[in-house]
């Protein structure tokens, strides 16, 4: 205690000095850093967790662009195999329309020639009508004028023969 007397420090003020810089010290650390420190140590937590959301999320878009990829790879193969598909069935719909006109273009072909046929029969009949009405309208004729019988049979084998 000489000794701190020596330097003029009374020990009554030293310990009041001590409470005293106890009593504060222990309102500092309960209201001051305490509250401090807790702040800090969450504000430390958002930025842990804001750098783990970053890399997560950078993850996810690396996931989600590689299944974007994956998707458009398989967009454009179905793309591709419905447009084949469509020229497959645009080809045989084509064959299909080619035939059936086909078919229709033969129908009336056969149907216009055997109307020209039976228009031609009809046209020979009528000729062959007309040209026996001619003969008897000749013979007739010719046999008001003349009734030599040789002369005649001979016209009528001609006409005849003309016929066939």
């Amino acid at each position: 205690m000489e000794f701190l007397k020596a330097f003029g420090v009374d020990w009554r003020v030293l310990i009041a000095q001590f409470l005293n810089f106890a009593i504060l010290l222990f309102i500092l650390w309960k209201f001051g850093y305490k509250p401090i420190f807790k702040f800090l140590e969450e504000r430390s937590k958002k930025i842990e967790e804001g750098v783990e959301n970053a890399v997560l999320a950078e993850e996810r878009l690396k996931n989600i662009s590689v299944q974007e990829t994956e998707i458009l790879k398989t967009a454009k193969k179905e793309a591709v195999a419905i447009l084949a598909e469509a020229k497959v069935q645009g080809e045989e719909n084509r064959r299909q329309l080619l035939d059936k006109a086909r078919e229709e273009v033969g129908d009336l072909i056969n149907q216009e020639k055997e109307s020209m046929r039976l228009e031609k029969a009809e046209v020979l009949k009528s000729i062959k009508k007309e040209t026996a009405e001619l003969v008897a309208a000749s013979l007739e004729k010719i046999l008001e004028e003349k009734l030599n019988s040789a002369k005649d049979a001979d016209l009528i084998r001609k006409s005849l023969a003309k016929l066939k």
